[in-house]
């Protein structure tokens, strides 16, 4: 906690009720051309911000590893928006198991959009999700309009359990990406949504299968918390995909 209090880092907001909220900018938003969103799974909190088992599987330490290989990668300025601006769930817990805390999530992060829109209408904005971070995405895509988000550029996710949609076809037009690492345990996770009271159990099709029709991009040979090492293949297609240089991706 005293790290997320330097005053050197920039938050666009903050709390630390309950499990709290952050919202950290990393460059200059009303500068960038390029500005990713990345949006972290479960078992994110205040306290785990900057260690999560450790700094790089953190959210605050993988927004700055892919912040130093965006300004590595990109032909433009560019700024990382590190969004814990919803309530995680626990990894162990029955909250994990459905979309209802995406849900919630989604029009929190849809309203996030509208506000980089209004800082600077003419950047293009990727949102990077992760895990249980996915399917936060895909309720904010999925369940808004394409002409609420006309800057988003694009949307990858990686080790994500579903976006609780059907297919990428689902998401008004958005390009949507998908990775998955080979040693990551997520591979495991049944592939149902279960209609319920107050929400759907279970987030529907595999983003990495054929039928779901996104683009792969490599993923390299890590597990769920490895997407975002310093010097790794997907941080590398995930910078590129978020600077817009998707020619570049290496393909799964």
């Amino acid at each position: 906690m005293r790290q997320l209090g330097l005053r050197t880092r920039q938050f666009l907001e903050f709390s630390a009720v309950g499990d709290g909220q952050a919202v950290e900018v990393l460059g200059d938003l009303a500068t960038a051309g390029r500005v990713a969103v990345l949006v972290p799974g479960s078992d994110t909190t205040v306290d785990t911000f900057d260690y999560l088992g450790s700094r790089r599987a953190s959210l605050g330490g993988g927004a700055r590893a892919l912040y130093g290989e965006m300004r590595r990668v990109s032909r433009v300025p560019v700024a990382v928006v590190a969004w814990y601006g919803y309530r995680a769930p626990r990894t162990m817990s029955r909250d994990v198991l459905s979309t209802a805390r995406a849900d919630e999530g989604g029009g929190r992060l849809r309203r996030l959009l509208a506000e980089l829109r209004a800082v600077h209408p003419a950047a293009r904005v990727t949102l990077l999700c992760h895990s249980y971070g996915s399917v936060v995405c895909g309720s904010a895509v999925g369940g808004g309009d394409r002409a609420e988000f006309p800057s988003l550029s694009g949307l990858a996710v990686f080790g994500s359990p579903g976006m609780g949609v059907g297919s990428a076809a689902e998401l008004h037009g958005v390009p949507v990406w998908a990775g998955r690492g080979a040693n990551d345990w997520i591979a495991g996770a049944p592939h149902v949504s279960l209609p319920t009271f107050g929400g759907t159990v279970g987030f529907g099709a595999d983003p990495v299968s054929r039928s779901f029709g996104a683009r792969l991009f490599g993923a390299g040979a890590g597990g769920h918390s490895d997407y975002l090492v310093p010097g790794s293949l997907p941080l590398r297609n995930l910078a590129l995909i978020a600077a817009g240089r998707t020619a570049e991706v290496s393909r799964g």
